[in-house]
């Protein structure tokens, strides 16, 4: 496998069985340095079981792959110390506080003590939870705890940040403004690779990756996606290309 240095994850014929259950059947594809890159499919897809691969947590059944430039096969320790992981559910402490749940995190990462005071600063600010610093996650509005998930996410300034349907539950507003601070994290060199549901966010990638029942069933720009999927619609948009993709795959 030849693998460019200006990937941040490449992976070829990646493959996850359970059994003989095949949840990720020989994918193959790369995210650059720096890119927004959305990963999208319906329940069911495979897209947790590549992201798992991806982030270290589980061993492929085949194939190869590399993040921030480590083995997913033989350094997963190393991934997980290089990258950011957002879940769905935000891997909040909910009986903790914004403080305590980024001083937890602290120390999940290894950050060193004479750090911390610096980087508490930091993510308060950047999440916009320095008055709230003392309330419980749990009495918190969901995008203020969708703030401080990201903020946990990024203390230890990973170059790559996995994102999981990271905005599901949270207003059009906040989603916007979650969106416009994706955009200014990956101007700084951040490469994003998100998973969502929600097409019009999709186009805020630069590029995406349509996963069906494990298989890859598109790959693309937005615009380039909208273009060859659905030519005959001059209005055409996300919804459609996915809609037309998951229908094809599955006959």
């Amino acid at each position: 496998m030849t693998i460019s240095s200006s990937d941040a994850i490449s992976v070829h014929e990646l493959e996850r069985r359970f059994g003989d259950f095949v949840a990720v059947d020989r994918i193959s594809f790369s995210v650059r340095k720096g890119e927004i890159f959305g990963f999208l499919g319906s329940n069911g897809s495979g897209k947790s079981t590549t992201i798992r691969m991806l982030c270290g947590i589980l061993t492929p059944t085949a194939g190869h792959g590399t993040v921030a430039g480590y083995d997913i096969w033989t350094e997963p320790e190393k991934i997980k110390q290089s990258i950011g992981y957002m879940s769905q559910k935000f891997s909040l402490y909910m009986e903790l506080t914004p403080l305590e749940n980024i001083r937890f995190y602290l120390g999940v990462y290894s950050i060193p003590s004479r750090l911390w005071e610096e980087r508490i600063k930091w993510i308060l600010d950047l999440a916009r939870l320095t008055d709230v610093r003392d309330r419980l996650a749990r009495d918190l509005p969901p995008g203020w705890r969708q703030r401080l998930a990201l903020g946990c996410a990024l203390l230890h300034k990973p170059d790559i940040l996995f994102l999981d349907e990271p905005t599901s539950g949270v207003d059009p507003l906040t989603r916007r403004h979650f969106w416009d601070f994706i955009g200014s994290l990956a101007r700084t060199g951040v490469t994003v690779f998100v998973t969502t549901h929600y097409m019009d966010e999709a186009l805020n990638c630069e590029r995406i990756v349509l996963i069906n029942e494990g298989k890859i069933v598109a790959s693309g720009s937005p615009s380039e996606l909208i273009r060859e999927t659905v030519p005959d619609k001059p209005d055409g948009d996300l919804d459609d290309v996915f809609i037309a993709c998951m229908s094809r795959s599955a006959t």
